[in-house]
C-alpha cells in the first residue's frame, strides 16, 4: 500500500516542483528581464532623480503643503501620501465625515483664492490615495495661490501648466491629467 501511495504522490510532486519553478521563477525571471531591457525606467519605479539622488516617482503623489506649490488630491493614505497604507476613505457618499472633510477642503480653496466651482479632484482623495496626478482644471485653480507666493504672472504658470498636461491615449482613454511632482519640478526650475 505504501509503494501505491509512493507511486501515485511522485508524479504529482514531480509536477508540482516543475510548475512552480515555471510560474515562480522562470516566468517572473523571463518579465523582469524584458522589462529591464525594453523600459527600464518604468520597470525600476518611474523614479525622479536630482542628480544622484531619488527625490519621488512619478507614479505616487508626495505631499506639498507650501503655497508656492501646486498642490496633489487630499490623501487618505495613512497620515497623507503613505504608501505602505494606501487607501481611499472609504465613507459612503452621504458620510456627515465625508462632507465635513470636503467642506473644509473648500473652504482651504476658498481662502486660497480659488473662485467659481472647485474642481472635484481638489476636495476628494482617490481611491488609492496616492494619485499623482490632477486634472488640468485643479491645477488652473491653484494658479492665483502659486503665482502670488512666487511672484510669478498667470500667464507663465498657465503655460507651465500646458506644457505639463498629459493628455488621454489615442485621444479616448483617460483623461487630460497633470503630474503635480513633475509640474513642481518644471516650477523650481522656472525660477532656478
Amino acid at each position: 500500500m505504501f509503494t501505491e501511495i509512493r507511486t501515485a504522490l511522485r508524479p504529482a510532486l514531480v509536477l508540482l516542483v516543475l510548475l512552480a519553478g515555471i510560474t515562480g521563477l522562470a516566468f517572473p525571471a523571463l518579465v523582469t528581464g524584458i522589462a529591464q531591457l525594453t523600459m527600464p525606467g518604468q520597470a525600476n519605479g518611474s523614479l525622479i532623480r536630482d542628480g544622484d539622488k531619488i527625490i519621488g516617482s512619478s507614479l505616487i503623489a508626495q505631499r506639498f503643503d507650501k503655497r508656492e506649490y501646486f498642490h496633489p488630491r487630499p490623501s487618505a493614505a495613512g497620515k497623507g501620501y503613505d504608501a505602505s497604507a494606501s487607501s481611499g476613505t472609504n465613507l459612503s457618499p452621504g458620510s456627515k465625515d465625508l462632507r465635513d472633510a470636503i467642506a473644509a477642503r473648500v473652504a482651504t480653496a476658498r481662502a486660497d483664492g480659488v473662485t467659481g466651482p472647485i474642481p472635484a479632484d481638489m476636495v476628494t482623495s482617490s481611491a488609492s490615495g496616492l494619485d499623482p496626478e490632477i486634472s488640468p482644471e485643479a491645477a488652473e485653480a491653484q494658479v492665483a495661490r502659486v503665482a502670488r507666493a512666487r511672484g510669478l504672472t498667470a500667464a507663465q504658470l498657465q503655460a507651465l501648466i500646458a506644457a505639463n498636461t498629459d493628455f488621454p491615449l489615442f485621444g479616448i482613454i483617460g483623461a487630460p491629467r497633470v503630474n503635480v511632482l513633475l509640474l513642481n519640478r518644471a516650477l523650481d526650475g522656472l525660477q532656478g
